[in-house]
């Protein structure tokens, strides 16, 4: 068992006092600033009590909003068919805030850590969604230290493959909306985070991605921002 932490020490302390909690969240958020404080964000996670939880997810401040959707991976291990929680998780990962969708691929990326099979039936849904969800699902996914087993390998190469022809499918004239531009952004690094994962298939559904680049040039920006990230230019370059 993980010793707990001092800051996880700290909001523990404050668990019947919810007053002093929110006083501790504003004045170590680091926030406005240029980082927000992601080990007060993970500690939160870890040990705040769900009905705070719940508070937050629709507060209007930005950092609390953040808090909430990575304790929203907690809620959902404990309650994997709980629709509350899974049509939360879909509204914090539109949410206009980037940290806050940040949030989301954390709280992901928590339930990967310890559930992979849940990871998937999650990634598996979100893949269904508008652009900013289908964003969530490969931000979440496409993390190295997830990517160990064959299947969710395969699994995160799939997920590229899906959030791709997402943004095919969109009208070229329609691509400028900031939800799709995110997406874009993401499958800059996913694809080379997913290839690295699994080289053999990975490297076949590459090229099947370059010869889609000719003719389109939001795909050939995302082929050309994964081509600058050095693990993919070690496995080319094999």
């Amino acid at each position: 068992m993980t010793a707990r932490t001092d800051t996880q020490d700290d909001l523990v302390a404050l668990k019947h006092k919810p007053l002093h909690l929110l006083r501790y969240l504003d004045e170590h958020s680091g926030l406005p600033g240029p980082r927000a404080n992601l080990t007060l964000v993970e500690a939160f996670a870890d040990v705040v009590a769900e009905d705070i939880v719940w508070q937050l997810a629709g507060s209007p401040d930005e950092f609390r909003r953040l808090c909430a959707a990575a304790a929203m991976g907690r809620l959902y291990l404990e309650r994997p068919e709980d629709e509350r929680v899974l049509d939360r998780i879909e509204v914090l990962a539109k949410d206009d805030s980037w940290r806050v969708r940040e949030g989301v691929a954390m709280a992901l990326q928590r339930v990967g850590d310890t559930s992979p099979a849940l990871l998937l039936d999650l990634v598996r849904r979100f893949l269904g969604g508008s652009a900013r969800v289908v964003r969530a699902a490969i931000a979440g996914i496409c993390e190295p230290r997830l990517l160990r087993t064959p299947e969710v390998a395969d699994a995160a190469l799939d997920a590229c493959r899906a959030a791709t022809d997402h943004v095919r499918a969109v009208p070229f004239e329609a691509r400028r909306q900031e939800d799709v531009r995110t997406l874009r952004q993401a499958l800059g690094y996913c694809w080379s985070v997913a290839i690295a994962a699994a080289p053999e298939r990975g490297l076949a559904m590459w090229r099947e991605l370059e010869a889609q680049a000719s003719g389109d040039l939001d795909i050939a920006w995302i082929v050309q921002e994964n081509r600058s990230k050095a693990r993919l230019q070690r496995l080319l370059a094999r």
